[in-house]
């Protein structure tokens, strides 16, 4: 486990990579027909004829994978105080089966609470990137994280 980063250790600029994962054509099959049932991310045959060529993820299949990569890093673990929202999600490129993917998590804002001293908030960019550094997706996402006792 890494050590505590609270509000206070970040700055504008901080970058951070994660690891990588591997996904498969079941993992696809099994989250769209679970959670996003359009043709493309259900059915094999279908997908090939739709508009993309073949079986792609959803998008709420990337955005989950790029979330449990980035927390499985424990960069705001345990001061996290959850999150107001997601900004500017944008789906640039469809997830494949057999896509290895990882994200690069860039700080962009760093903001102390006026109202609550205990806690500030980030803004991170959250970029998922396949193999080739093919981007994939983006999004900006703001992250709750209370501040040292002592700042």
């Amino acid at each position: 486990m890494r050590p505590v980063r609270y509000f206070d250790d970040y700055v504008v600029g901080d970058r951070f990579v994660t690891d990588s994962v591997t996904v498969t054509e079941g993992m696809i099959l099994q989250f769209g027909r679970g959670f996003d049932t359009q043709l493309f991310h259900t059915n094999v045959d279908a997908a090939t004829d739709s508009n993309f060529g073949g079986l792609i993820g959803s998008g709420l299949q990337t955005l989950n994978l790029s979330f449990a990569l980035f927390f499985r890093m424990e960069l705001v673990q345990p001061v996290a105080l959850g999150s107001p929202g997601l900004d500017n999600v944008r789906w640039v490129q469809p997830l494949r089966p057999d896509d290895t993917i990882h994200v690069v998590c860039e700080v962009r804002e760093v903001r102390p609470s006026r109202s609550k001293p205990d806690r500030g908030m980030i803004i991170m960019r959250h970029d998922t990137f396949r193999h080739d550094e093919t981007r994939i997706m983006t999004f900006d996402c703001m992250h709750l994280l209370r501040r040292r006792q002592d700042a």
